[in-house]
């Protein structure tokens, strides 16, 4: 019997399964896809919250810790895996804040760099922008990451460890408690382990509703689209930063790709694109960067957030159920939060001093 069993194979579920590797336990992996599929790969990549001010403590907690450790941890999986998950820390334009004073007294409080800056500077940075803005919001240190190779380089890497059992295309029906263990029930056959830990993102409820268990986390759907952009003169790219206005994002690539997102939509387990939030992006987009609307339009998806009472994640036991642990409903922060996410469970199930106060996070 493995030491670990979790069920979810997304970053969350991948990165928990690493750290407890290189800690000596044997640990299955679960996924009922394939690993990094789902909304690990739906999303988009910015390693902070997008309006970071508007968010409580305790996810402020979790995004400091992990936007410390994505270079390090981008670093490891390039050379380890010879996978380049493209960490980028361009920095972020914030156009058209109305909350700016907030945003102000909280980068002041949180000792982060985060300025008002003119036209001047604001096209200086990004001069194919529309020429609409007067001023804007400047945070130089935040950084992106190319969420779908990260999702590669986290499976190459639990690949290549002997003490990691991947099991990819088996969906866990059910979850069972007799005898003070949990059993999951799979179409070929039940499988346990000492401890088993739900990372399964939007359809975590749906798990815990085997055990007559109510987790609030709920899927919500968000639609993305990318542009395939032309080089443009002098090496530089059509867009070099993350720009954010209105609740929309545009997200380069280093390839000169350019992500636009995202849609906030409550249905239920649909993934479908739509042709009205294909135009709403498609409107976003232009809107911000007009040299776009020549651009190819290359692909157009949707996936599935988990959704939680104000975005907080549950990270911890399950009452009442011995063995069992949870790391879900990080909402739209799943990549942003993931290590720190990670890290905080994994310092429960080994007995280690927790990175940071896990009460806010627990069920």
């Amino acid at each position: 019997m493995n030491d670990f069993l979790i069920v979810g194979g997304g970053v969350i579920g991948m990165m928990t399964a690493w750290q407890l590797a290189d800690a000596g336990h044997e640990v299955t992996l679960i996924e009922r896809g394939q690993c990094g599929h789902e909304a690990s790969w739906a999303g988009g990549g910015i390693v902070s919250p997008l309006y970071p001010w508007r968010h409580p403590e305790s996810i402020s907690q979790l995004s400091r810790w992990s936007e410390d450790y994505y270079p390090e941890l981008a670093e490891r999986l390039l050379a380890e895996t010879g996978i380049d998950p493209e960490y980028r820390q361009k920095g972020l334009l914030y156009l058209r804040v109305d909350d700016e004073a907030e945003a102000i007294k909280w980068a002041q409080q949180m000792n982060k760099p985060l300025e008002r800056v003119d036209a001047d500077f604001l096209y200086d940075k990004e001069p194919n922008l529309a020429p609409c803005f007067d001023d804007a919001l400047w945070m130089p240190t935040l950084g992106s990451i190319r969420n779908p190779r990260l999702g590669q380089a986290l499976r190459a890497k639990l690949q290549s460890l002997v003490n990691v059992t991947m099991q990819e295309g088996v969906e866990v029906q059910g979850l069972q408690y007799r005898n003070d263990q949990v059993v999951l029930k799979t179409r070929t056959g039940p499988l346990i382990a000492a401890q088993v830990i739900l990372c399964g993102g939007a359809w975590t409820g749906q798990l815990l509703k085997t055990l007559g268990l109510e987790l609030p986390v709920h899927p919500v759907k968000g639609q993305m689209m990318v542009f395939k952009t032309p080089p443009i003169s002098d090496g530089r790219l059509l867009l070099e930063r993350v720009v954010l206005a209105d609740g929309r994002y545009l997200i380069p690539r280093a390839d000169g790709r350019v992500l636009v997102g995202s849609t906030l939509e409550h249905a239920d387990f649909d993934k479908t694109p739509t042709d009205r939030a294909r135009a709403s992006l498609y409107a976003s987009a232009v809107a911000m960067l007009p040299a776009l609307a020549r651009c190819e339009v290359e692909h157009h998806w949707a996936g599935l957030r988990p959704g939680s009472p104000q975005g907080i994640p549950f990270i911890g036991p399950v009452p009442g159920i011995k063995g069992l642990f949870v790391n879900a409903g990080h909402y739209r922060n799943g990549l942003v939060l993931a290590p720190a996410a990670t890290r905080l469970l994994v310092n429960r199930l080994l007995g280690q001093t927790p990175i940071l106060d896990p009460t806010p996070y627990q069920w």
